[in-house]
């Protein structure tokens, strides 16, 4: 990786510097993971500041900053202010949303005499546009994702527990090269599967159960997220019309993305599908939401949202229709936003499964 990241984020400042404490900002700036360590940056320099564990490690790695050795028992805000003070800068910007406050009083206690500014959603929002690099990342997860459900379909069978579905395809997703779980994987049949974020549990699928399945790879630090609903044995005539409307309804949305796009449209146009069959009431939750290092980031695409489409972002677009105590169908594909469009990065098919 190359530091233009950390260029993008120089080129934003409003203050003399700033520093990132947080282990995910920090991976994102320079790709390197650690547990500990700041950066300090200015419009034309950047420091790290690492211990003996990173030390070494963090000046090969990470040779377009100047490295610093934190050292014994002093602290890293002890090492950072003599710093801060020998460059002369007078406001800093730090991570409000991560850093605690006690760290907090650390950096106040280390460095007299400077303005502390909030970045608030500075790199949230740099972080949401994804460079080249992390598209590519991101298309992996998702793709190492549909092998794992695809070669999951031959496991599901009436007898088997969520929990052995969940299991297996936790299996399947290492199998397939994911170097983590993007989250908690969601299996959820029968009356469970009206339960929007239910946890596996021993019951057995049976015939006219659906199966919603929830899940996601990570792949070097990279999420996907994915969503399908398939049916076990047969279906109603009401299942299989809460579910092509649920499947028209992630049609019709993503269809309406593109750049410069109202988010709050999006996912209106999924609602509205849902309106003329009375279903929208069971919609209970936003429609999507970006994703990256994190499995939830901004912007996301609900009623309340006013943020907007942007080329460079990617987005979950998951309609679902929850009959409580009866079943619930949901349905999620990963959307990058382009110049002039869209492309799917999901590739399982969404037609209804009767297994």
């Amino acid at each position: 990786m190359t530091n233009t990241r950390i260029q993008r984020f120089q080129e934003g400042l409003t203050t003399d510097a700033a520093i990132v404490t947080s282990n995910l900002n920090r991976f994102y700036l320079t790709g390197f993971p650690g547990t500990a360590g700041v950066l300090l940056v200015t419009k034309d320099k950047v420091w790290f500041l690492a211990d003996n564990r990173y030390y070494e490690a963090m000046t090969i790695k990470v040779p377009y900053v100047e490295p610093v050795l934190v050292e014994g028992s002093e602290g890293y805000y002890e090492r950072l202010g003599p710093l801060v003070l020998e460059q002369g800068i007078k406001t800093l910007a730090f991570e409000d949303l991560e850093m605690t406050v006690a760290s907090y009083r650390q950096l106040e206690k280390n460095c007299p005499g400077v303005e502390f500014v909030p970045l608030d959603l500075t790199l949230i929002r740099q972080r949401s546009i994804k460079d080249a690099e992390e598209l590519e990342l991101i298309k992996k997860a998702q793709s190492i994702t549909d092998a794992a459900y695809a070669d999951l379909l031959k496991f599901i069978k009436k007898g088997v527990t969520e929990k052995e579905v969940a299991r297996r395809l936790e299996e399947l997703l290492y199998q397939h090269g994911a170097t983590g779980m993007a989250f908690d994987i969601i299996a959820v049949a029968g009356t469970h599967s009206s339960q929007p974020h239910g946890r596996p549990s021993d019951y057995a699928l049976q015939d006219g159960d659906f199966l919603t399945l929830d899940f996601g790879a990570q792949y070097e630090g990279y999420m996907s997220d994915m969503t399908r609903t398939v049916a076990i044995g047969h279906v109603t005539d009401e299942m299989k019309q809460v579910y092509n409307v649920v499947l028209e309804a992630q049609l019709k949305a993503i269809e309406a993305m593109g750049p410069g796009v109202s988010c709050r449209e999006v996912d209106a146009v999924a609602r509205e599908v849902m309106k003329p069959y009375g279903y929208d009431p069971y919609f209970t939750h936003s429609l999507g939401h970006s994703f990256g290092l994190q499995i939830h980031e901004k912007p996301g695409c609900s009623t309340k949202s006013d943020e907007t489409l942007v080329p460079g972002t990617v987005m979950t677009v998951e309609p679902g229709i929850y009959l409580s105590g009866r079943f619930g169908v949901r349905i999620e594909d990963d959307i990058y936003i382009t110049e002039d469009g869209k492309i799917n990065l999901t590739q399982s098919p969404k037609e209804l499964l009767i297994l």
